[in-house]
């Protein structure tokens, strides 16, 4: 028998210390009341997207122009929205490794959920717009569909870049570090849900607008209670990787968010031209794309509330000057090195 298979039981009154990181011995030490009662609230506001009113969604009432530039959008929220899932997956399992306190796992489970439901609701609209559940296989029948559907596969690829990067980060970095990344999608994303729940005209897309932005905003207080929690003790070598993170997390989730770096995302030449042209053409069927200047607006609101967070415990901001913002200069910035999520 191999010495992986030892019998300690029959050498020793109790087994040696579990190895770590790993699951167990599990406990449920609970410090956080802030912890218990966004779970509470993350219980009473579950929701269900296929339980919307999609019956009064009647896409006949738009053109294909329309349905394609709609579809478009949710597409694009979808490179980010239907990675969520698995990236707080592992991240909430880290949380048991680490044995967290039990509302932080709890916590993290209810992100996890609350994206998967994300995910459903741009794939219930991209079917329903569509026609057909995938946008990349899909068949364009306009000109504007064929162009935004390039633009679909290379937000595809880039997006897939960053996911062996975050795999690899999760192990690496302490939750303090990750959950630094996960604020600024939660900030800048309730914001522009807010906004389109209030613009939208459909229905809908109204109410799922209403619920993400609600999502969202409990998922920031949950970033927000473990910063109380965690900064004031924060290692200085962390410090400056939450530095980079930020920055980080600009460049990524300007794609959704704003318009994406050209010199960041890998894109095609007429990419940003054939974004805007469909987000005229869904602007005009009533669908609620904040324009340029109010995507500058809100992207440069959520970094100052950053920043005003990461200020309390002195850790450095970095500059963002696509929005205006000075700070430490941050260059040396690759797909690998992206942990944020949306």
């Amino acid at each position: 028998m191999s010495a992986s298979n030892e019998k300690l039981a029959l050498t020793m009154e109790f087994p040696p210390e579990t190895e770590q990181p790993n699951v167990y011995p599990l406990s449920w030490h609970a410090q956080s009341t802030k912890m218990e009662e966004v779970w509470a609230a993350s219980l009473r506001e579950a929701w269900d997207p296929s339980k919307l009113p999609w019956d009064t969604f009647d896409v006949s009432t738009y053109t294909w122009e329309e349905r394609e530039s709609i579809a478009y959008w949710w597409t694009l929220l979808s490179v980010f929205d239907a990675s969520a899932p698995p990236v707080f997956a592992s991240a909430f399992i880290k949380t048991y490794e680490n044995h967290e306190e039990d509302p932080v796992r709890r916590c993290f489970f209810s992100v996890t959920r609350d994206e998967q439901n994300h995910e459903q609701m741009c794939g219930l609209a991209i079917t329903k717009l569509l026609e057909h559940p995938d946008p990349i296989t899909y068949q364009p029948k306009t000109e504007i569909g064929k162009a935004l559907q390039k633009n679909a596969k290379w937000l595809y690829y880039n997006g897939g870049r960053y996911w062996a990067g975050y795999k690899q980060a999760v192990p690496k970095y302490s939750l303090a570090v990750l959950f630094s990344s996960f604020l600024m999608g939660e900030i800048a994303a309730a914001t522009i849900f807010h906004q389109m729940a209030a613009g939208c005209t459909e229905p809908v897309f109204k109410e799922g607008f209403r619920n993400i932005g609600r999502d969202e905003g409990r998922h920031m207080a949950i970033c927000m209670a473990l910063m109380e929690r965690d900064y004031p003790n924060l290692p200085k070598e962390d410090a400056a990787t939450i530095t980079k993170q930020v920055r980080a997390g600009y460049l990524f989730l300007s794609a959704v968010l704003f318009e994406p770096p050209a010199d960041f995302w890998d894109l095609p030449e007429d990419f940003i031209a054939n974004q805007r042209k469909g987000e005229e053409i869904a602007r005009g069927a009533g669908f609620h794309i904040p324009a340029y200047e109010a995507k500058l607006e809100n992207w440069k609101n959520a970094m100052l509330n950053l920043k005003g967070v990461l200020d309390r415990y002195d850790i450095p901001f970095p500059a963002i000057p696509e929005v205006g913002i000075s700070g430490q200069e941050v260059t040396d910035i690759e797909m690998k090195d992206i942990i944020p999520v949306f």
